[in-house]
């Protein structure tokens, strides 16, 4: 993904285009070197992509077939996350990153760990192989607990987070 970053950076500025977003999931932990699995999409958080750097993302899949990228590749899929963040999330942001063109950030770490022990808990995977990667502590966890406890308005949703808690903690050696 490191690559196909780095190639839309250098076509965006053959665009005179530029794009800052910020950035979660698989996507965000491959350029940050945490995991090195494969992933078919970069999740922006936030702004919304405009029109114009959505249709360079879609030319730039076809011009660049070699990267195996689907027309969505560049997405606002998770964007209802930030409703559910702690308010202050923006204050934590981190650079992921900065190009010609491109400026991307990150989570910071402890909402990081947040939305991947969420998204673990709703799909299991790759989100539990991401979190071993990761390597939350024992108190990052505890601080998470209660915050992901409450992003499911399901009443079996508090027992299964505490399960999903207990294997990974199992799986961390915490248990």
């Amino acid at each position: 993904m490191k690559d196909v970053i780095k190639a839309f950076d250098q076509y965006l500025k053959s665009q005179s285009l530029k794009f800052e977003a910020v950035v979660i999931g698989g996507g965000a932990l491959i350029i940050m070197d945490v995991v090195d699995r494969k992933t078919k999409d970069i999740d922006c958080l936030d702004p919304e992509i405009p029109k114009e750097v959505k249709e360079a993302s879609k030319a730039f899949a076809k011009l660049r077939r070699e990267f195996l990228l689907d027309d969505n590749w560049l997405n606002n899929g998770p964007v209802t996350l930030k409703r559910e963040l702690p308010a202050d999330w923006r204050n934590h942001l981190q650079d992921l990153y900065v190009g010609e063109a491109i400026h991307l950030t990150c989570l910071g770490r402890a909402d990081l760990i947040k939305s991947k022990l969420f998204a673990y808990c709703d799909r299991t995977n790759p989100d539990f192989e991401d979190l071993l990667k990761i390597k939350p502590t024992a108190k990052e966890l505890e601080d998470s607990l209660e915050w992901v406890r409450f992003r499911d308005g399901n009443p079996g949703w508090p027992a299964h987070v505490d399960l999903a808690f207990s294997v990974l903690k199992k799986a961390l050696k915490y248990e």
